[in-house]
């Protein structure tokens, strides 16, 4: 008998589990159908900042695969459909046609829940004033575009975390004048260490952006429209505001369908991504994963970490058997002039969560120093004291550094020591690195620290 696959999410984790389920089995034996509630499925949210700097055109190169093309593979595709309910009982969920209203029942014999992250929205007065934007969908991209295309003018990004600080970089290519507004004493908060974090605020106030640390937004201010921002009681002017204070996982559904949620927040999987609830999944940014090195539950929003899981999750829906080996939480970004890159813990969150943790820090260049390339460049690892396991790494420098982070990911990975990572046969070349690679270097520095 035929089964019917219910996916609620077209972005990466949901399309990316049809897909691998298609391939396994063909629709005389498993229908697939996905509900998105935005109008784009199957797109790169991480390529949104650079449509709005007018680097990426049209809007449409961000989409990997449209509606039409799932169709071609038996996969079909509903944007602008929202699902409003989960009944578990009946195996049905309840759908509204966002064009015209209309409401209906579908039923399931496997659902997979993948409904994504959504802003963090504080309660700040004026939050709902026309010029006040987010950036999570394309369709929030499209929106920032139009009014960066109208500039340009004073803009206010609330917020120092991923987002924020692309979007900063985005007004500011367009000649904007940009004030960013941090509650914490630097930037990228939950990535880096605070000494690092003031190194990225250095670099973009050396390209015009003013960022204020340790302050707090305490109202947006206007008529209807923005028109100022206060922040600490002191206004500042904007046109338009862009909210970028991080990500929640969007769990309502699940949780009112009693679908039940982890101690992150998230919703509760195992390491096929199955729920506690029979016959449903969960994938991407709304579900839980394993953190490898404290085996606890973590929530990471990051687009590696949700087709991963999205494509674990098809690969069981299509009749195999696989498991998710768990995250490590890299991520690279880049601010203004400079590469920023983190993976596993800081010494603080490894505190947290039970280790003697210690670092060592180098400092050097990208390339050779005397290479005329050459750019200023810091690594900080982190390792387990008496064994030396590595158990992190911090990378912010010039063109080059950030995806050495890499070399720190595989090597946590697999369990190597700072040691073991200090003596790794890098590869070297002058327009690379030094005889000795940074990388190298600062675990040299982490091996002596945990002695």
């Amino acid at each position: 008998m035929t089964e019917r696959l219910v996916v609620i999410g077209g972005d990466a984790a949901g399309m990316s589990a049809a897909s691998q389920a298609r391939r396994r089995r063909p629709a005389s034996d498993l229908e697939i159908v996905a509900y998105e509630r935005s109008s784009w499925v199957s797109y790169s949210a991480c390529g949104e900042p650079y449509h709005v700097a007018g680097q990426v055109d049209p809007l449409e190169a961000l989409v990997a695969r449209t509606p039409e093309q799932f169709a071609q593979r038996d996969i079909e595709v509903h944007s602008r459909h929202e699902v409003t309910a989960i009944d578990t009982s009946s195996r049905t969920v309840s759908v509204r046609r966002l064009d015209d209203g209309a409401v209906f029942d579908d039923r399931y014999d496997q659902l997979l829940i993948a409904t994504g992250a959504t802003a963090v929205r504080p309660p700040i007065a004026g939050r709902h004033l026309a010029g006040v934007h987010e950036l999570r969908t394309l369709d929030d991209a499209a929106l920032l575009r139009a009014v960066a295309d109208r500039g340009p003018a004073p803009v206010v990004i609330v917020g120092g975390g991923y987002i924020g600080l692309e979007a900063a970089e985005a007004f500011g290519e367009r000649g904007w004048d940009v004030t960013v507004v941090s509650a914490h004493p630097g930037v990228l908060a939950r990535l880096l260490d605070p000494d690092l974090g003031l190194a990225v605020v250095e670099a973009m106030r050396a390209r015009g952006i003013r960022v204020i640390t340790g302050a707090r937004v305490s109202s947006i201010v206007g008529s209807e429209h923005v028109e100022n921002v206060e922040v600490d009681g002191k206004p500042i002017p904007a046109t338009a505001v862009v909210l970028g204070l991080g990500s929640r996982p969007e769990v309502e559904l699940a949780q009112a369908a009693g679908i039940p949620l982890g101690p992150t927040g998230a919703i509760a999987v195992d390491d096929t991504q199955r729920t506690p609830i029979d016959r449903i999944w969960a994938a991407g940014d709304c579900a839980e994963a394993r953190h490898r090195l404290t085996g606890r539950p973590a929530n990471v929003h990051l687009g590696t970490i949700a087709n991963k899981t999205g494509r674990v999750a098809g690969i069981n829906l299509g009749g195999e058997s696989i498991t998710f080996p768990g995250v490590l939480g890299t991520a690279i970004t880049r601010v203004c002039d400079l590469e920023v890159a983190a993976v596993g813990l800081r010494t603080s969150d490894a505190a947290a969560a039970g280790f003697d943790a210690v670092d060592g820090t180098a400092t050097g260049t990208t390339t050779a120093g005397y290479m005329p390339e050459a750019r200023p460049m810091t690594i900080r690892a982190v390792a387990e004291r008496g064994t030396g396991r590595l158990l992190g790494a911090q990378i912010v420098g010039g063109p080059g550094a950030g995806k050495r982070v890499d070399v720190f990911a595989t090597a946590i990975w697999n369990g190597m020591t700072a040691e073991d990572l200090e003596w790794t046969d890098l590869s070297y070349a002058p327009p690379f690195s030094g005889t000795w690679d940074l990388v190298a270097i600062a675990a040299r520095e982490a091996a002596r620290a945990a002695r």
